[in-house]
């Protein structure tokens, strides 16, 4: 068992420091060891280059010997170490080699236990500082309906409530995902990703647009149905600046490489405004607007379209619509000009329809005067 001459390279292999992964194959030689011997008590091991091993036992130095398999005699220690004292510790070489099969056993157990360990340590630490962040990965398997990925030579899962319907997850496929979190479960922990979340896409973008990491264009929002379509809206702090020009790039280089990404899922980019009423109708982009009126207490807005554009204002299934409104957090209600001309003339008309019928009521008869008292 050639000890150390193994370290660095198992070191390299998982990605671990020669420090931590030494520290781990301390603790399995030392179960090894006290399975060998058949001992109970405390046993400190250690990897030592000055000898042949390259392994001691931490030896207590004691008046008598107990237990010969973690201490020593004082006089056994002076010939040793010259001014050894009781209570001291010295270290005896020690052959893992001679441990015999049960041990051997136990101390491969052991150490695949520590380096599981020591990895998840690592994949904790290197992952808590990319959470809300993108990474790429390849896909690399299904556990069920969920999906692997490689990430660094590190494994990340993808749930099914993470994913988007519309992508496939192909085996060896490159994909990029947002960290969303580190989950715990039965084997320690789990980095979670998502495909789904908004700020994959916001995330993506402030990569893909230099004015957005610069601070000059600011994501105010973002709308997702993941797979289908999204809304972004942006501002530019610079008046020389042209947000959605920035975001989409020359011939739409930028946005398309967010739509690559994404397929099939479409994204509209809209310039953000401090006044609600244009923020709302640039929400509703493509479709026109005629005509709004805001709720402020309710949050809510009445908005007429042209006939024509009734439908391209809502989309497919309500989709612009409720796009819109999450861009936005305004209630939306959309109305053709002709379902709003209807609206107003039916309030127009019960108002006549009661003045006539209140007209047409037989008016109450007056009280007839009291008689009591004449003659």
């Amino acid at each position: 068992m050639d000890i150390l001459q193994q370290l660095k390279q198992i070191a390299s292999e998982r990605e671990l420091s020669v420090e931590e992964l030494r520290d781990e194959l301390e603790q399995a030689l030392a179960v090894a060891y006290k399975k060998y011997k058949g001992v109970a008590g405390e046993v400190v091991l250690r990897l030592d280059t000055s000898v042949v091993s390259g392994a001691v036992i931490e030896k207590e130095v004691v008046g008598e010997v107990l237990e010969p398999s973690f201490q020593i005699a004082l006089t056994a220690a002076q010939k040793r170490k010259a001014d050894a004292q009781i209570g001291d510790f010295i270290p005896v070489e020690v052959d893992p080699n001679t441990f015999g099969r049960i041990a051997a056993q136990t101390f491969k157990q052991v150490l695949a236990q520590k380096l599981r360990e020591a990895e998840l340590r690592r994949l904790h630490d290197q992952f808590s500082e990319k959470v809300g962040e993108v990474v790429s990965g390849i896909i690399s398997r299904r556990e069920g309906q969920d999906v692997s990925l490689s990430v660094n030579r590190h494994e990340i899962t993808l749930p099914k409530r993470e994913q988007v319907p519309t992508d496939d997850y192909r085996s060896q496929e490159r994909i990029r995902v947002l960290v969303l979190k580190i989950e715990e479960d039965r084997r320690g922990f789990r980095v979670i990703a998502s495909r789904s979340h908004p700020n994959l896409l916001r995330k993506m973008l402030e990569y893909e647009v230099p004015e957005i990491a610069e601070g000059v264009v600011e994501i105010i929002s973002v709308a997702r149905e993941p797979g289908q379509r999204s809304k972004i809206a942006v501002v530019s702090k610079d008046e020389r600046i042209d947000a959605v020009g920035a975001c989409v790039g020359q011939r739409g280089s930028r946005i398309q490489v967010l739509m690559d990404e994404l397929r099939p899922e479409k994204i509209d980019v809209v310039p953000y405004s401090e006044d609600p009423k244009t923020f709302i109708i640039n929400a509703l982009s493509p479709a026109k607007v005629n005509s709004i009126k805001l709720n402020h207490e309710e949050q809510s807005a009445y908005v007429v379209v042209p006939d024509t554009q009734l439908s391209l204002a809502i989309g497919r299934g309500g989709q612009n619509v409720r796009l819109a409104h999450r861009l936005t957090d305004w209630k939306i209600d959309i109305r053709s000009e002709q379902q709003a001309t209807e609206e107003k003339g039916g309030s127009s008309g019960s108002v006549m329809k009661d003045a006539l019928k209140a007209a047409l009521q037989p008016k109450e008869e007056a009280p007839a005067k009291s008689e009591e008292g004449q003659s």
